[in-house]
Formats: structure tokens, sequence, C-alpha cells
């Protein structure tokens, strides 16, 4: 599968992170999937969405686990297969992918990091998603909540705040944008549309 970039960004590149001499085999592979591109989102790495949850050391290999987005993710395999390359081309390798999706993937994962270059790449980054509930490792709570079908506009008090100008007077157009984890949004002020990573 190939994804365009959107019209009028320049292809993002994520910068390599520098490597002690000497690290474990699991410290090298962190960073060098800091510099593995989300392919539905290439300004931010895989490790920026939180995606890569362990990196551990079994046998004489790696083993990279990778919680996707959604269970649905058409992006999934690719991803792995990014994941597996620039490890295996490191000379990392053997390294051996294993898909967790449980936990669920959450927003709450991206990094801040990873919510700054969804920023600057244009996209508005997700607000914070769900606290931790109790003392169960895991649970989350979540609010349950029916969409009227208009206006689309985001829960009372909520502001999505536009990614080119600053500015909070914005509206939804669509509830999916170019991918299911983004919605469609325009400025009012600056009249530009512009996409909203969706908190989940």
């Amino acid at each position: 599968m190939t994804l365009a970039l959107p019209a009028g960004l320049p292809a993002p590149s994520l910068p390599p992170v520098p490597i002690e001499p000497g690290a474990p085999a699991d410290a090298r592979a962190w960073a060098i999937l800091a510099s593995v591109p989300d392919p539905e989102v290439p300004a931010v790495s895989v490790v920026d969405l939180g995606i890569v949850r362990e990196v551990r050391q079994e046998g004489d290999g790696l083993v990279v686990v990778l919680t996707p987005t959604y269970s649905g993710c058409p992006a999934t395999e690719q991803i792995e297969r990014s994941v597996l390359e620039a490890l295996e081309s490191a000379g990392l390798g053997p390294v051996r992918a294993q898909l967790q999706r449980a936990p669920a993937w959450t927003t709450d994962w991206i990094t801040a990091q990873g919510r700054q270059r969804l920023l600057a790449y244009g996209i508005a980054p997700p607000g914070a998603c769900a606290a931790l509930a109790g003392d169960t490792p895991g649970v989350r709570e979540a609010r349950l909540q029916f969409m009227p079908r208009r206006p689309l506009q985001p829960a009372q008090g909520e502001s999505i705040a536009c990614p080119r100008c600053g500015s909070a007077h914005t509206e939804q157009l669509s509830a999916f944008g170019s991918t299911a984890c983004k919605s469609l949004w325009r400025c009012q002020t600056c009249r530009e549309p512009f996409e909203h990573f969706k908190p989940i």
C-alpha cells in the first residue's frame, strides 16, 4: 500500500537518534525505531505514536511488541515490515514482531514529541482520552457518549485549535479525514482545512 502526503507538505524526515557505542541491543533498537515513520502520518515515528510497546532480547534475537492503533488498521502489516527491515538492516537480527491488541492502543500513548510533530505537520493532536480507573492496571474509564448527526462539533467546552493559525474558531466538516483515525476540520479564521487526530 502506498500512501500519499497531503498536498503542499514536504516529505518529513525523522532525525536519527544517537546510539551510545556498546549500548545493549534493545536500547539500540529503540533508537532505530524512533526514526521509523508511521506510513499514514510520516511526520511521526512508530515510537512517537506509542505503537512500539516493548523491545526485548529473546534467545539470539529481538522481539518487538507492537500494538496497532486499531484492529482493522490497514497500515499494520506495513508498520510491522518497516520495523523488521529497519532493525535487520542495522544488524540487530534476527527480529520477530509480536502483535499485542490488549490493552487496546489509545491516543494517550502518543508522546509529547509526537504531539508536537503532528502539530508542526498541520494535524491537530488529540487531547487526553481517559484516566486509568482505580487500581486495576490497564483498565481505563471511558464515557459513553451519543453523538448527534449535526452539528459535528466536539463535546461541550472542547475546542480544536487550528494547527496553522492557532484559532479555536473551528468547525468539523467530516467525522473522517484521510484515514479513519482522523477527522476533517476547517478553521473559520484562516479558512484553511486541517485534520484532527481523534482521541481514542
